[in-house]
């Protein structure tokens, strides 16, 4: 039965590219070798920015966040990205809260629904996002310990291929379609209803 590539795989897989022995344990990061501190680390800060370019699986299309007694209103924890769905509405997120630009305050009298691309942990993703994770992980990982160009083209070469499969398994679960871009839509004439204008 096949399983997904935990954590500890992920970074075993990285060790691996540079010629390291595997570890048998991440969880204490303390007595872990620097080599594998430092791929766990990378794999980490690259898990963020694949995800800060906003997945299918990681977005919520329609999400409420409604003011605290103190008019402000904090968006969750592991929010990447806030944005209304209103478009007269410009905010913008400022540490853990909502800041509205238009009135340039930080205090709302009701409820905003936005669209928001939060930060999954390992354990929440699908394969696809972890095999490109880790790929691209390992690149960098190589690069700052190793300095390999011969390395780096080769695992470029699995990167890209990975990249691919993710954004195939994304659109195929979103169920988009040409007409999902406002400037595909807007220039062969459909407006906001679908309706030929």
């Amino acid at each position: 039965m096949a399983t997904l590539t935990n954590q500890l795989e992920a970074v075993n897989s990285m060790l691996a590219h540079i010629g390291e022995s595997p570890v048998s344990t991440i969880s204490d990061a303390v007595a872990l070798p620097v080599s594998a501190s430092t791929a766990l680390a990378t794999l980490n800060e690259v898990s963020k920015e694949v995800q800060s370019e906003t997945w299918h699986f990681n977005s919520i299309p329609k999400l409420t966040l409604s003011p605290a007694n103190d008019g402000r209103i904090s968006v969750p924890a592991n929010s990447l990205l806030i944005d209304a769905i209103d478009k007269n509405i410009d905010i913008t997120m400022r540490g853990n809260f909502l800041w509205d630009r238009k009135n340039n305050t930080n205090i709302f009298s009701k409820a905003i629904d936005v669209k928001a691309t939060i930060y999954l942990e390992w354990d929440e993703l699908y394969e696809q996002a972890r095999r490109y994770i880790t790929l691209r992980a390992s690149r960098i990982f190589q690069g700052r310990l190793v300095g390999s160009k011969e390395l780096e083209s080769l695992i470029a070469r699995d990167e890209y291929q990975a990249r691919a499969r993710l954004e195939d398994a994304d659109s195929s679960h979103s169920d988009r379609t040409m007409f999902d871009n406002y400037d595909v839509a807007r220039r062969i004439g459909i407006n906001r209803n679908y309706s030929i204008t």
